[in-house]
């Protein structure tokens, strides 16, 4: 497992460290090998904060978690992202997993409001590729709450055309599927 850890307003403590590593070896257990994870440890007034980035074999999970002990956050995030990863192994269970690796790239621009407001040329303001995966609608909404994001793009495993998966203002979950006429 390769864990980078970042201190943030806080001295560098090699004790802190080696404690948030040997916590995030409970993880294996999960989730096959390689894993990447990255740790940020910070100090704000009174408050410590561990948050914890974990990628493997695909998957993204994200926790975050403070308390006013820097050791009982990084128990909390831990132990956060183990019920994360236990929920997701469970979910896994109930589909079979997707036979090849094909996977598409798409390039996410972000443009300002003035240059579309004014009718100007659009300015790009932030452009960004990600891999667009194979997967079931089930598992898009699976990874999109394991990721936090309001909306997910993916190609769908069975009819191999692009959808996106997005979260409703009631709570619910939207699939935007395109129509071929």
């Amino acid at each position: 497992m390769q864990i980078t850890t970042t201190f943030r307003h806080m001295e560098q403590s090699d004790a802190l460290k080696g404690y948030a590593a040997e916590k995030l070896e409970r993880v294996k257990k999960y989730i096959d090998e390689p894993i990447t994870a990255q740790v940020f440890l910070t100090v704000e007034k009174i408050r410590h904060m561990a948050e914890v980035t974990l990628t493997a074999k695909g998957v993204t999970i994200k926790a975050a978690e403070e308390t006013n002990d820097m050791y009982a956050a990084i128990d909390a995030v831990v132990d956060k992202i183990e019920r994360q990863l236990r929920r997701y192994k469970e979910r896994l269970k109930d589909h079979k997993p997707a036979v090849d690796n094909r996977a598409l790239e798409v390039q996410k621009t972000i443009l300002t409001a003035e240059s579309i407001d004014q009718q100007q040329e659009p300015v790009i303001v932030r452009s960004k590729t990600i891999t667009i995966k194979p997967m079931s609608v089930e598992e898009a909404v699976m990874q999109m709450d394991l990721l936090h994001k309001d909306f997910l793009v993916f190609t769908d495993s069975t009819t191999e055309v692009i959808n996106v998966v997005y979260r409703r203002k009631d709570g619910n979950y939207g699939l935007i599927e395109p129509s071929r006429k």
